[in-house]
């Protein structure tokens, strides 16, 4: 990818159901970046809100953001329906773009994120995906949405170099879609970067409108990725922890060992869990050491 940081093309996607509330601050914040993107489509899922007449609202007036109607579930689960709403994004959009992002609707971005962002694929040429960080607001106080590691992309704001998305195989229909795209782009030898400088609001935070069915799903992820029994074990009781519940342990394992009584189908092939599995080890044993 030869390029200046001016000249590289960002393409977002942005799935959105019922986000009437803060997707005009969301797209307010891109039109105002220091280095705009070339395409923004909004994929409106089974909104019964205003989504659709405020989105129509910024695209009269930017010709390069469009808005996407669809019709899927009104259940708000992580993973699937999230996923399927950006694949319908990918269908609309030519491959002419250096970077990917999925960016959810509730997000409020610096205005030289995209510039930093791209200042980052342009230093790297192995970098395969970047991202910034993301706050929530307690108390009238800005303060990091601290759920997993710092060297983890949050799913709420993903950006891609093409070549590794499509190596990667584009992204997962399923929950865990985006630890999974990591530790494949890890898998096939590239960098990932998250920029603490970068602190994204996120108005609305992770999780607080997930249905109730969602709460095994994590679990079922688990076991797709590979991980075995003892890796879930660990990542759960971490994943719970960090969340607050220890009831949340109890759901991942069994989501976890429903899915292997089902025999569900695995996201990725056996070599490619064998690495993950020696990459996961590798993380405990560098903890414990």
């Amino acid at each position: 990818m030869d390029f200046g940081i001016k000249d590289l093309k960002f393409y977002i996607i942005i799935p959105a159901h019922n986000e009437a509330v803060f997707i005009g601050k969301t797209l307010n914040s891109l039109v105002g970046q220091t280095l705009l993107p070339k395409q923004v489509v909004v994929i409106n899922d089974n909104s019964t809100d205003d989504t659709q007449s405020v989105v129509e609202n910024y695209q009269t007036k930017f010709n390069w953001i469009s808005l996407v109607n669809i019709s899927s579930s009104e259940k708000h689960l992580p993973g699937a329906k999230i996923i399927n709403a950006f694949n319908k994004g990918l269908e609309v959009l030519d491959d002419h773009y250096d970077v990917i992002c999925k960016f959810d609707a509730d997000l409020i971005f610096p205005k030289n994120y995209l510039e930093l962002i791209a200042s980052h694929f342009k230093n790297n040429p192995n970098l395969g995906m970047a991202a910034g960080f993301c706050y929530i607001e307690e108390n009238g106080i800005w303060i990091l949405e601290n759920l997993t590691r710092k060297d983890h992309i949050r799913g709420a704001l993903k950006a891609y170099r093409k070549t590794c998305f499509e190596q990667i195989g584009q992204l997962k229909s399923s929950m865990g879609w985006d630890t999974v795209d990591e530790l494949l782009a890890k898998y096939h030898g590239w960098d990932i970067l998250t920029d603490e400088s970068l602190r994204v609001k996120h108005l609305k935070p992770t999780g607080k409108s997930y249905n109730k069915a969602s709460k095994y799903l994590q679990g079922e992820a688990m076991y797709k990725m590979r991980y075995g029994f003892w890796i879930t074990l660990i990542s759960a009781l971490k994943l719970a922890y960090r969340k607050g519940s220890l009831k949340l342990f109890k759901d991942y394992m069994y989501g976890y060992f429903k899915a292997k009584s089902n025999n569900s189908e695995f996201l990725v092939s056996r070599d490619e869990g064998k690495f993950i599995r020696q990459l996961r080890w590798k993380g405990v044993l560098r903890k414990l050491s």
